[in-house]
């Protein structure tokens, strides 16, 4: 990079206009043969078998390191001889989160098979479309997931004796197995995107992406130490579902640094607080609504939760004023935040160390493999730090594109290469990136622009309110105007006008919230990104006063 004029503080480059990353420099395995799941096991982990890898947070049956490997290695055989899989086909796999669903990734992936994984709850006509689009060769499934597969198509019932039998497999003597061999480049996994915008689409990404996360994953632990639990060996949590890049990321997480994972089948707060006693937690992977939940929820008062001080919170904008009420109550916990993207491998910018947790607001440092730049959505010209615009990324760990959608991977790069994210950021000078909002949700209000998730913020920062959104609204007049779905606390009959209120002691004008909502819960993704198209389709319809 010599020449091109890099601030060390911010990583910007006055000559090329763009932000590099200033992290240091992780190496990358030269092997162009190699899959993520080798990678993987050539790490130190596998000369600890007795060390606990998996537990599953209900029943408590756990399964150690040496455990898991055979495992793998017995799917693998088995698939291989008893499906005829190879390179190149595609497992759809529906499932919820599943103590089992580990092994199955790490031996399809093992022998070339790309994962697809997908929201067990998703409908009839979005599994649908997302066979279209993968066109896979076998599924995997429950006993209640199977009847939305067409019979058709092969399918594994996890919860069967067969899936057992291919769990426990060992290799005959007279069955000539050979392990294909998986190119860096090769696809590795479909991943859906939120479709918080549109329909989902099917996120393509290589071995190379995966091991690129893995590495940076495992040469990063030792930045971190400082404000992470100390013990020999750390427990963590996660109630993300495991088909999300999110729920992904953490098991790749778990794996690269030894540590053990409780998984969580189906997700429930108070479940979730006593797996966190009984399991002595000390890191959790987590998205903002969850934060939300532990800062107000009195149930948390119940457990002993000491143990617990690290918290990765990502998937959607945290506000700091919830930050601030969090750590009010829990002082001994840091939150890390990170920013990413099922397009960028679920990775983009991210705190590393007691002193970025502190920068309230950002979500951190650009991430190892990346450069950005910051581009202004009307004239295109990319723009120094302090200035909003599109944040732009490119580096190892961008997808291959949409399976089965040129259109849309053509729309999403610009001629060069680099990913348009779609949502709205800016850089510090000292290289922290703030999230503003996704450019499409801005709120066009006559000549201004105003971002919901600021409003968002605030309305979380306010005792009475459980949760809330904030949502464009036809208005003749200015075009959209800010309306807020609120969740009230239980025990509150905060009114529509003491909402507006309270938001317009805080903001300019043109922001105000003018008109209010009361509703059960909101809808959001798996991540805990808010659907907001849905809550538009509700308040634009007639059934308003149902909600």
């Amino acid at each position: 990079m010599a020449g091109t004029n890099i601030d060390p503080k911010s990583g910007y480059s006055s000559q090329t206009k763009t932000y590099h990353n200033l992290r240091p420099q992780v190496p990358l395995p030269l092997s162009h043969s190699l899959s993520i799941t080798q990678f993987l096991l050539s790490l130190p982990q596998t000369t600890t078998p007795d060390v606990d890898f998996l537990i599953n947070a209900v029943t408590d049956q756990r399964l150690t390191y040496g455990q898991f490997l055979n495992q793998v290695q017995s799917l693998s055989l088995s698939l291989r001889t008893r499906f005829s899989l190879s390179k190149g086909h595609v497992a759809f796999i529906l499932l919820p989160s599943s103590f089992r669903i580990p092994a199955i990734y790490f031996s399809l992936l093992s022998i070339g098979v790309v994962i697809s994984p997908a929201n067990p709850l998703a409908s009839a006509s979005e599994i649908s479309h997302q066979l279209q689009l993968t066109k896979p060769s076998i599924a995997f499934a429950t006993s209640d997931t199977s009847h939305k597969l067409p019979s058709n198509l092969r399918t594994v019932l996890i919860d069967s004796p067969e899936f057992v039998s291919l769990s426990t497999q060992t290799q005959n003597d007279d069955v000539n197995f050979t392990t294909p061999v998986v190119d860096q480049s090769d696809s590795a996994a479909i991943l859906y995107s939120s479709g918080t915008t549109g329909k989902v689409k099917g996120v393509l990404l290589t071995h190379r992406n995966l091991i690129a996360l893995a590495a940076a994953f495992y040469h990063s632990k030792s930045q971190t130490d400082s404000i992470e639990a100390q013990s020999l060996h750390e427990v963590s949590l996660s109630p993300l579902p495991l088909f999300h890049v999110y729920g992904f990321l953490a098991l790749i997480l778990t794996f690269t640094n030894t540590y053990t994972l409780a998984v969580m089948e189906r997700f429930d707060f108070e479940t979730m607080l006593k797996a966190i006693e009984k399991y002595k937690i000390c890191r959790m992977a987590v998205s903002p609504p969850l934060i939300v939940a532990f800062a107000k929820s009195e149930l948390t008062k119940s457990y002993d939760l000491s143990l617990l001080q690290l918290l990765h919170s990502g998937g959607a904008p945290l506000g700091k004023e919830v930050t601030l009420k969090f750590k009010e109550k829990f002082p001994h916990v840091e939150i890390i935040q990170g920013y990413g993207l099922t397009e960028t491998g679920g990775v983009g910018a991210g705190m590393r160390g007691p002193d970025e947790a502190n920068r309230l607001g950002s979500v951190g440092r650009l991430y190892e493999f990346l450069e950005a730049k910051i581009v202004d959505p009307a004239t295109g010209e990319a723009l120094p730090p302090g200035q909003k615009g599109e944040l732009w990324l490119r580096g190892i760990t961008i997808m291959k594109g949409y399976i089965g959608d040129d259109k849309a991977t053509a729309e999403a790069f610009s001629p060069d290469g680099w990913l348009k994210t779609g949502d709205l950021c800016y850089f510090d000078s000292d290289g922290f990136l703030f999230i503003v909002d996704r450019l499409k949700e801005l709120i066009k209000y006559k000549a201004y622009q105003v971002p919901p998730a600021e409003l968002e913020h605030l309305l979380q920062s306010n005792p009475e309110i459980a949760d809330a959104a904030v949502i464009p609204y036809p208005d003749e007049e200015a075009g959209q105007i800010p309306m807020a779905f609120v969740v009230r606390r239980p025990g509150s009959n905060i009114t529509a006008a003491q909402v507006m209120d309270f938001i317009a002691k805080q903001v300019a004008p043109y922001k105000k919230i003018r008109r209010v909502a009361f509703i059960d819960s909101i809808p959001k993704s798996a991540a805990g990104k808010i659907l907001r198209r849905e809550l538009v389709t509700h308040a634009v319809s007639t059934n308003l006063s149902k909600l």
